[in-house]
């Protein structure tokens, strides 16, 4: 094969080991829900022949392609540290640290053969050509784990935001004469209108308690699912409550309380942190700008002067 003809091979299979890589990284995005889905339509009514089966038998088998690319290439084991992330970050499928592996793998090839192809045309050194290379291919896999940490974030930050107003639902459940367990299911369907990721996890969290879980149990998986160290003291406290007899409304609104508390002073916290994350963009960028306009018209005037001279 030419030289000629080897450039444009390269360069369409980058392309299509990309677009590939977008597809499978958008089903594995995709795939808790839909595996829900399909559990709630086959619990409804008896699967038959349509374009939605055909298209979810296909996703699920690129899916499961993906997840046994990752299983060998991880040698069927994954941290406990990587599992956990990835269900804080929601993706509660027992395959989806092995199709996150399969997509850093196909995201790496993507990049070096990629980034192979751009460069060899060019006329830099090969110490060069190679460091590019690796740079391109070490950065796209590496974009996993940039998206899962985001995504993770992103949950962590909703339920932080919504925790205190859902236990004051709590709390007012509660008072009204609700026992905890009917309270907690009516606020959940409140609470699915402003934010569906913590509607979930408090669904899974009484379905586990139907399953026979204990109440404190299933919310301290609750906990460790979401990342939210302010559901772990709010177990504390439903245990405390229960243990010794008091009224779990006044611990709920003495607990909604401190979080509203805790909320105002992060954001005070973040509003300090922002001055000193504001020198560097000013010192890089504001004040040469301002220099440049305060001197500029100065040293215009000084060498017009000694130009004449």
């Amino acid at each position: 094969m030419s030289y000629q003809l080897f450039v444009p091979v390269l360069v369409g299979l980058s392309v299509l080991l990309l677009g590939a890589a977008g597809l499978l990284w958008g089903v594995l995005r995709r795939a808790p829900l839909r595996s829900r889905l399909e559990k709630i339509t086959q619990q409804s009514s008896p699967p038959g022949p349509g374009s939605h089966a055909e298209t979810s038998h296909g996703t699920g088998q690129v899916t499961k392609l993906v997840g046994n690319i990752g299983a060998v290439v991880s040698s069927g084991r994954s941290s406990s540290t990587l599992r956990q992330h990835l269900v804080q970050a929601g993706y509660h499928d027992a395959n989806a640290a092995g199709v996150y592996i399969g997509v850093k793998i196909l995201l790496l090839l993507v990049g070096l053969l990629g980034a192979a192809a751009l460069v060899a045309p060019t006329h830099l050194k090969s110490k060069s050509k190679e460091v590019l290379v690796g740079v391109v291919g070490l950065s796209l896999f590496m974009a996993p784990n940039v998206a899962i940490a985001a995504h993770r974030g992103k949950r962590q930050t909703e339920i932080r935001h919504h925790l205190p107003d859902t236990i004051d639902l709590l709390e007012i459940c509660t008072s009204a004469g609700m026992g905890l367990d009917m309270a907690w299911n009516a606020v959940t369907d409140e609470v699915r209108h402003v934010s569906v990721t913590l509607a979930d996890e408090m669904a899974l969290t009484n379905l586990e308690i139907h399953l026979g879980a204990s109440r404190a149990q299933a919310m301290r998986h609750m906990a460790s699912r979401t990342g939210a160290d302010e559901l772990s003291s709010l177990v504390a406290i439903l245990v405390q409550s229960e243990r010794f007899g008091t009224r779990v409304s006044d611990a709920l609104q003495d607990f909604a309380s401190y979080m509203r508390e805790t909320r105002t002073q992060r954001a005070q916290e973040m509003a300090e942190k922002m001055a000193v994350k504001l020198i560097f963009p000013m010192v890089m960028f504001i004040f040469p700008a301002v220099v440049m306009v305060m001197t500029g018209p100065a040293f215009m005037s000084l060498f017009h002067a000694m130009r004449a001279r």
